[in-house]
């Protein structure tokens, strides 16, 4: 039995995830081994797997989307916590941001600039 750090997964973080890992193929490392908080490779604890092994699976993580799958489903988890909607029904879109495509025949004023576009 290994030394826990304050980076570790605690239980319940683990099993919120856990079901993402499901399908993936056994190895000789937990896949709650190689889940951190961060990925410092060269400063990994002695106790961890080794460095290129631990950077390797978070490769395969980052390429094939789990990063990702991770934070929607938190953020899923965390919205029905919160009594609201798993999917937002809004989104802001910063129009500094957004291009139009092709020439826009109507004008308007953008109080912010003060001046028309």
């Amino acid at each position: 039995m290994r030394k826990k750090y304050e980076t570790d997964l605690t239980d319940e973080q683990w099993d919120i995830i856990a079901p993402l890992f499901v399908n993936m193929r056994k190895r000789k490392w937990d896949k709650r081994e190689l889940v951190k908080t961060g990925c410092q490779w060269r400063n990994l604890p002695h106790d961890f797997p080794p460095v290129f092994t631990v950077h390797s699976f978070y490769r395969r993580a980052r390429l094939n989307g789990l990063w990702d799958r991770i934070l929607e489903h938190i953020v899923k988890l965390t919205r029905q916590r919160a009594g609201l909607s798993e999917e937002p029904t809004q989104a802001l879109i910063d129009s500094q941001s957004v291009k139009t495509t092709g020439a826009v025949e109507q004008k308007g004023f953008d109080a912010g600039k003060k001046r028309k576009e």
